[in-house]
């Protein structure tokens, strides 16, 4: 809603500056917004805001904004560039688009996003792609939550959000919600907390939510599948399970109790380095709770038995009775009168003999079109829609096969890549691949707001909008059925144009117009919005948003959208696709005489998310300068003191950053943070504004046994490696 008060102007919008969609408000003098605060001045919505929102405005104006669109001039990588009109760029990228295409077919286009530039192009990006004929979409939520979303959906149907309000005990599997990152899942956890919710907290690190959780469980990184192993042992041993629903409501419930008979307490607790009474203890807590969530959590995106420990999760929900329960984790489906952005793909129209050159999906098919091919008849008889795109997660490609494929040109070339709002090469696993992968294409695109390492090595850097510079329906990506209105405050400078515009002006030079009859957002807004009878003018007016009354155990008249209608504790789907269909425990990667220490990658900083915030002045100086934790123990073997620079090396590479010496990191442990760049450096491809010292994407591994089998996607936590002073 718009008020004016004076010479200020209020709006509310949904904050971009992480992916938790914050409620705020934006306050706006002589076409500037000046200030950004909470929704609310008391209430729940009080305390949602962070520092990344507060000074978003700073980054939007930051001298490190591009503003217009920039054509490379030099060899790639060389910095040298001329500046163009937006017109006169897609025209160009759209000319060479087609001679790739003719040349070696549309599954050379490979497509890289973020969650936020995907879900405001509104199901445009994909359609694109589908109507060209290319399956090859990357994004980040391989490694974050999109394949939890896929692994979710293969067990029973769904990605669940969890029922903060009424329930009466978390589980948090290293997932680390803090006032400056996830903000509203901490004020619920702590609000949860007030009303007598019990807390455990599972983290090698004693982390911020550890003071206040009523059991810790210190497990050695990346053994997140076998504690949750033992404490299904306990849990069906003791028989803490709600039998009723066991029985009428899944399937393999023998067939997993024999393999959990490989995991006993004993074995599980040298795995995770706990003591059984510690194991013991806290499963029986979370089983005899009335009710319990354990929310989504990153920590097992990434690991080697990254599959086992997402599906163990959710075979904990369902035996324990809290699957889509009151206070327990609730499979909300899409919101049923505003049409989500998946019908906007159109995923039904692209051939199956191009669904089927998608890359990794032979390898790693878990989140590709073939490991979800299994669900469409599911997904349309319990949720209405053959093809949900939960998170945008269900139908990629695996995205470091994609990147050999457009380094090494097999199984097939890819030789075109748009990178939008997306730092792809700092944002996913091995760097050097990445680069190489970049350097050998014909035609790269960037769709930016700064010039980072990514847009350094394109041919093309057009200039983003950002989210206080456009209108938006925040769906949630299908997590939950949630619509909400975020309203343009300012106009974007320059050139400045969202994603939306970018796929639309492309699709129009390549004959696609008629598949894109909105030429607005505010457009497709009022079609995505028809079914409520109102203009995206008058709903942004008139409401904060749209949610429907949340209803629990829908699957007592739908069933659930697998195969068997059940949940399938034993996956069905796994076994066709010629995995293991039940979940197991492997050994992620071990210390050796050469690289003594683990190092957990990955890290998120308050002041950052993912690769961004790096050019705003005032969160770099609250964290100038990457830190690594280690334990005062292994400082002191090594002679480290606190404040210097040290390097992390193992057998992919090295990485620079400033010892941090801490109490609360277990021995044999150190830390390093996510993504980090600096764009006041040197740029070009031999430097990447100082991204070849400091990424933390430049020490993962892609090869067997430091990778997921079953999804393709890296272990970052606990990697073999050294620590050295600089």
């Amino acid at each position: 809603m718009t008020s004016q008060t004076e010479e200020t102007i209020k709006k509310g919008v949904i904050c971009a500056s992480c992916d938790i969609a914050c409620p705020l408000v934006s306050e706006v003098k002589d076409g500037k917004v000046v200030k950004i605060r909470a929704h609310q001045d008391k209430g729940p919505l009080k305390d949602y805001i962070c520092m990344k929102g507060v000074n978003a405005p700073n980054g939007f104006s930051s001298e490190h904004r591009i503003t217009k669109p920039l054509k490379r001039v030099g060899e790639r990588g060389s910095g040298q560039w001329e500046e163009i009109s937006w017109e006169t760029a897609l025209d160009e990228i759209a000319e060479k688009l087609t001679g790739i295409v003719d040349q070696y077919g549309p599954e050379a286009l490979a497509v890289s996003t973020s969650q936020w530039n995907t879900s405001t192009d509104n199901g445009m990006g994909r359609r694109f792609m589908n109507l060209l004929g290319s399956p090859n979409w990357i994004s980040g939520v391989a490694l974050c939550a999109g394949n939890t979303a896929a692994v979710n959906r293969m067990t029973y149907g769904w990605f669940p959000w969890p029922d903060y309000r009424n329930t009466k005990c978390i589980v948090l599997f290293g997932h680390t919600p803090k006032k400056h990152s996830w903000t509203p899942i901490y004020h619920q956890i702590r609000k949860a907390q007030k009303n007598g919710a019990k807390l455990i907290v599972l983290d090698p690190r004693r982390n911020e939510n550890v003071d206040s959780a009523d059991i810790w469980l210190p497990l050695k990184a990346g053994t997140d599948a076998a504690l949750s192993l033992g404490w299904l042992n306990v849990i069906i041993e003791e028989e803490l399970y709600d039998k009723a629903f066991v029985e009428k409501w899944t399937t393999g419930f023998e067939a997993l109790k024999e393999r959990l008979a490989e995991y006993p307490l004993a074995r599980v607790a040298e795995i995770t380095g706990l003591e059984e009474t510690l194991i013991r203890e806290s499963a029986r807590m979370y089983a005899m709770a009335d009710s319990a969530c354990i929310p989504w959590s990153p920590i097992t995106d990434q690991q080697v038995n990254s599959t086992s420990a997402i599906r163990l999760q959710a075979i904990l929900r369902a035996i324990t009775g809290n699957l889509d329960a009151p206070g327990g984790d609730v499979l909300h489906g899409l919101n049923p009168e505003v049409i989500n952005e998946v019908e906007l793909e159109w995923h039904e129209i692209l051939p199956q003999a191009q669904k089927d050159k998608q890359l990794g999906n032979e390898q790693h098919p878990v989140f590709t079109y073939r490991g979800m091919e299994a669900l469409r008849e599911p997904t349309k008889r319990v949720w209405g829609r053959e093809y949900v795109n939960l998170i945008t997660g269900s139908f990629m490609a695996v995205p470091y096969r994609t990147f050999q494929a457009m380094a090494y040109e097999k199984p097939y070339p890819v030789k075109a890549f748009f990178a939008l709002g997306n730092n792809a090469l700092l944002g996913y696993s091995n760097m050097k691949l990445i680069r190489d992968a970049m350097m050998n294409q014909e035609l790269v695109v960037a769709h930016e707001h700064v010039m980072t390492p990514t847009a350094q090595l394109s041919d093309y850097v057009l200039p983003g909008d950002s989210w206080l510079e456009r209108n938006h329906l925040q769906d949630s990506l299908g997590w939950n059925a949630n619509i909400l209105v975020s309203n343009k405050s300012v106009e974007p400078p320059g050139e400045c144009h969202g994603a939306f515009d970018f796929w639309r002006g492309l699709a129009v030079r390549m004959g696609f117009e008629e598949h894109f009859p909105w030429e607005t957002t505010e457009q497709i807004f009022d079609y995505r919005l028809k079914n409520l009878g109102v203009s995206f003018e008058e709903f942004a007016k008139n409401s904060f948003g749209h949610t429907p009354k949340v209803k629990f155990r829908k699957y007592e008249n739908t069933g659930f959208a697998t195969p068997s209608g059940k949940v399938e504790l034993k996956s069905s789907i796994l076994e066709d696709l010629g995995f293991d269909a039940l979940p197991y425990y492997r050994d992620s990667p071990q210390p050796s005489e050469e690289y003594p220490l683990l190092v957990f990658t990955g890290v998120r900083e308050d002041e950052f998310f993912q690769t961004g915030h790096r050019f705003i002045p005032e969160l770099r100086k609250r964290r100038p300068e990457p830190k690594f934790f280690l334990n005062p123990k292994d400082a002191k073997n090594l002679a480290i003191e606190n404040g210097e620079w040290i390097f992390i090396i193992n057998k992919a590479g090295k990485i620079k950053g400033i010892a941090e010496i801490r109490d609360d990191m277990p021995p044999g442990l150190v830390r390093a943070p996510h993504g980090w760049w600096k764009p006041e450096t040197k740029q070009g491809k031999d430097f990447l504004s100082s991204a070849l010292d400091l990424s933390d994407a430049q020490l993962t591994i892609e090869e067997e046994g430091y990778i997921d089998t079953e999804q393709g996607i890296p272990h970052l936590r606990g990697l073999p490696c050294r620590v050295e002073k600089a």
